[in-house]
């Protein structure tokens, strides 16, 4: 269960990352995001996203479409 989720199916780098953090800034500590994409280069952008700020990628699954569970730090 994900407190909340993002729709980035069909965009193209950097915006996934620009709803990524707009999401998670208005989330508390601890909660989850759920983000689905299609770009091919997203995860290795989530990956340098989350080390770069903390926050922690919970699960990641591979496909046409994309699914990430990131965790607030």
């Amino acid at each position: 269960m994900s407190d909340q989720y993002v729709d980035c199916k069909g965009i193209r780098c950097p915006m996934p990352l620009v709803e990524i953090s707009k999401a998670i800034k208005g989330m508390a500590p601890g909660e989850t995001l759920v983000v689905e994409a299609s770009d091919p280069a997203f995860e290795a952008d989530l990956r340098a996203w989350a080390r770069k700020t903390g926050n922690i990628l919970v699960e990641f699954a591979d496909g046409d479409v994309q699914k990430a569970v990131i965790r607030k730090a």
